[in-house]
């Protein structure tokens, strides 16, 4: 045993109660050799499959932008704020649904849930080229929001069935990179399919092509997706008894628990979980508004409807380099709270210049701010619920929580799609103050609580007369959750 291994073991064995807790702390021991293969097969089998699914997930809910700039706005013939509207109701749905989604997906896995709610919103966007006004349009983002809702949710909770606490944001940072790549990719897709000089409108070969797409990885994925990391198909039985033990040294309480809903649901009574929930509420304003209206904001510069759709792939490239590499940094060091309040910086600078900076005039400064805004913008999804999923052990609570706080992000969407008023275009002066409030605001927010979990650790380990950290307790061990005297933060 090295050095480090000792000081671990002598740490538990100050934190544990009695000589019995000991050794069933010490009692988890796990093959390296086995635990490599079972992180190579979810890293190559399980991501790369989520991460498709994400990819349409978020090119299905974000095409609309898109699709503004071929003229579907003329073509529906909406008039004043209707276009906002969309995008509103849209949110509205969205947000409602993932709690349930995700208690669903708890009950019944990811393996169903996730195809079936992928089937719904690829139907969904075929339909949409079916609507020819606004109140068909709105019908079809409001089914859209409520099938695509819990999607998000219900991957986080999923791969929290897979992965251990430390390796949980950079993966998750992977699958929501495919945000960023769609974005990215939204805008090439647009490019080429508007080229097309048919009998339809370019959106609506834009919404036939992807909708279509959508189903057919869907359909694959029903028989890809594994229940859990103890019942997988790609697994040995050596590999599942591994995959199992490692979520009990560093996930869970226990796996495959059956906790009633209700006693669930009263975790989201907790101040630390409406605390994190007004934070989510913050940078999901910013992270909505970048989503539904980078290619607005890229048009500031004059450029034609072909090449603002083309100059939004390298901002969206740029954001998921980043992405990568602060969610990378957070996992090694094991910290939250400051990787993302710099990541709220970082867009809050963005809007910043948009709001200060002539944009008629200084063309280049303008699109740089662009480059900002998605660096920063899609960051927090992926370090935010790694922070309050690492410090959940309970597997129902944290499925509800999951769901909770991801509908309390998705709610922002609705005060960002109604402040980018027709009014104020092309500027857009009070929605970019707005996020500017927001983002300052989620700062904050963020810096306090993980200020709070830091102090509070500081306290734990006075009390006991020892220094620990998250990592240094087995999880199954702290059956009272934040109430146990060796629970410790992951600030």
């Amino acid at each position: 045993m090295d050095a480090g291994s000792r000081k671990r073991v002598d740490l538990k064995r100050d934190a544990c109660a009695n000589d019995e807790e000991l050794v069933a702390a010490q009692s988890i021991r796990i093959d390296p050799a086995i635990e490599q293969s079972v992180l190579r097969k979810l890293d190559f089998k399980l991501l790369p499959i989520l991460s498709l699914m994400y990819f349409f997930n978020s090119l299905d809910r974000s095409n609309l932008g898109n699709a503004k700039t071929d003229g579907i706005d003329k073509d529906l013939h909406l008039t004043g704020n209707q276009y906002s509207i969309i995008l509103a109701v849209f949110n509205v749905t969205f947000a409602l649904f993932d709690l349930p989604s995700n208690l669903l997906l708890k009950r019944f896995s990811g393996r169903v849930m996730l195809p079936v709610m992928m089937i719904g919103w690829g139907s969904i966007t075929l339909l949409q080229c079916a609507a020819f006004n606004f109140a068909g349009m709105l019908v079809c983002r409001l089914f859209m929001g409520i099938f695509e809702a819990g999607f998000f949710a219900g991957v986080i909770f999923y791969l929290t069935q897979f992965y251990k606490r430390n390796e949980i944001a950079f993966r998750l940072s992977i699958f929501y990179g495919m945000v960023t790549i769609a974005g990215a990719f939204s805008g090439l897709i647009a490019f080429g399919v508007f080229q097309i000089n048919q009998n339809l409108p370019g959106w609506k070969y834009l919404f036939i092509i992807e909708g279509s797409a959508t189903i057919i990885v869907a359909t694959a994925a029903v028989w890809w997706l594994p229940a859990s990391g103890s019942d997988c198909h790609w697994f040995t039985e050596s590999e599942s008894e591994v995959a199992q033990r490692r979520l009990l040294q560093d996930g869970s309480v226990r796996t495959g628990d059956r906790l009633p809903v209700m006693d669930a649901l009263m975790c989201l009574l907790d101040w630390r979980v409406l605390v994190w929930a007004v934070s989510c509420f913050c940078f999901g304003v910013a992270q909505s508004s970048v989503s539904n209206f980078l290619p607005q904001m890229v048009a500031l510069q004059g450029y034609s409807p072909v090449k603002t759709n083309l100059y939004t792939v390298a901002p969206y490239c740029v954001g998921t380099v980043v992405l990568w590499a602060l969610a990378k940094s957070s996992d090694h060091f094991r910290e939250r709270s400051f990787h993302l309040a710099t990541a709220l910086m970082i867009t809050f600078i963005g809007y910043l210049i948009l709001i200060t900076v002539d944009t008629d005039t200084y063309h280049g400064v303008a699109y740089f701010a662009c480059f900002l805004l998605t660096a920063g913008a899609f960051v927090p999804s992926s370090i935010f619920h790694s922070w309050h999923t690492n410090n959940v052990t309970n597997e129902t609570q944290r499925a509800a929580m999951v769901g909770f706080l991801v509908g309390s992000a998705n709610c922002a969407g609705i005060p960002s799609s109604l402040s980018f008023t027709a009014d104020t275009a092309p500027k857009y002066f009070p929605a970019l103050i707005v996020n500017c409030a927001f983002l300052f605001a989620g700062v904050l927010v963020v810096l306090g609580l993980g200020t709070w979990f830091r102090i509070d650790n500081r306290r734990r380990d006075r009390a006991q007369g020892v220094r620990l950290t998250a990592g240094d307790i087995a999880t199954e061990h702290l059956v009272a959750g934040w109430d146990d005297p060796n629970w410790r933060w992951t600030p």
